[in-house]
């Protein structure tokens, strides 16, 4: 039976909060928005750690343009910010560092909206149906 807090877990929410003072304070680039880590995924064997995020973008840019710009700039930032969590991490190895932009709260607001709209034509149906008897 599977623990229910495996130790890749565990390594996970260190490597998320070292990450996220990391980029914070120590990232000077300033084409990054506010970026927040949503999750860590770190693979079995230690060899990759898959990181999802979000950001909040700088206006007159597009939020397609934003997502991509910031991708960009946290996997070239990738391999110091490994080398930098080596220091910290007490693993024999240390997970290369791959960024992801996390879709869930677009995904998440989509499906609210869709469910408002069917909520919403469903209620005007049956007014309308109450409004012929």
């Amino acid at each position: 039976m599977p623990k229910d807090y495996s130790r890749t877990s565990r390594l996970g929410e260190q490597i998320q909060r070292e990450l996220a003072q990391m980029i914070q304070f120590e990232m000077k680039d300033p084409r990054l928005g506010m970026v927040t880590l949503n999750l860590v995924k770190v693979a079995k064997d230690l060899g990759y750690a898959d990181i999802y995020f979000t950001v909040m973008g700088a206006k007159g840019e597009t939020d397609a343009e934003i997502r991509s710009q910031t991708e960009a700039i946290l996997n070239d930032a990738a391999g110091y910010l490994r080398s930098q969590l080596a220091r910290i991490l007490t693993t024999r190895v240390t997970p290369m560092l791959r960024f992801h932009y996390d879709e869930t709260l677009e995904r998440g607001h989509h499906l609210t909206g869709l469910i408002r709209q069917a909520r919403q034509q469903d209620d005007e149906r049956h007014q309308d149906d109450s409004d012929e008897d």
